[in-house]
C-alpha cells in the first residue's frame, strides 16, 4: 500500500516538494557555511519523494551542542517557512477524504522540517 500512497506522492507534488528542497539544499552549499544546512535539505527532499512507511527516528550523529545552534539557525532562517507550507497543504488535502492520507504525510513532515539536524525519515 506503500508503494502506491508514493507513487500517487510524487504524480500529485511530492516530486515538485522534493526538488525544491534539492535545489534550495544545492544552493545552500555553494557557501562553506551553508553546508551543513544544504546537506540536511538534501536529506529532506529525499524523504519527501517517499513518505508513505517511513517514521521519524533520532540520527546517531555527534554534532554535540551544535545540533542545538544548527536547529535554531534553520528555525529561524527556512525552517518556519517550510513548516507552514507544509501545514497549508495539509489544510488543503484534508478537506477531501481522498486527501487525508496525504495530509497526515504533510504533518508527519512538519517536525522534520522544523529541526531537521539529529532527525529522518526511515
Amino acid at each position: 500500500m506503500s508503494v502506491l500512497g508514493n507513487i500517487l506522492w510524487l504524480i500529485f507534488g511530492g516530486f515538485f516538494s522534493g526538488l525544491g528542497y534539492i535545489i534550495g539544499g544545492l544552493l545552500m552549499c555553494l557557501t562553506i557555511v551553508g553546508i551543513p544546512f544544504g546537506v540536511q535539505s538534501i536529506k529532506l527532499g529525499f524523504a519527501t519523494f517517499a513518505p508513505f512507511g517511513k517514521s521519524i527516528r533520532e540520527t546517531p550523529t555527534s554534532y554535540g551542542c551544535l545540533k542545538i545552534v544548527f536547529d535554531i539557525l534553520w528555525l529561524v532562517f527556512v525552517g518556519w517557512e517550510i513548516a507552514l507550507i507544509h501545514l497549508g497543504f495539509a489544510a488543503i488535502l484534508a478537506i477531501s477524504i481522498v486527501g487525508i492520507p496525504f495530509a497526515m504525510q504533510h504533518i508527519k513532515l512538519v517536525p522534520v522540517s522544523l529541526f531537521p539536524f539529529g532527525q529522518e525519515l526511515s
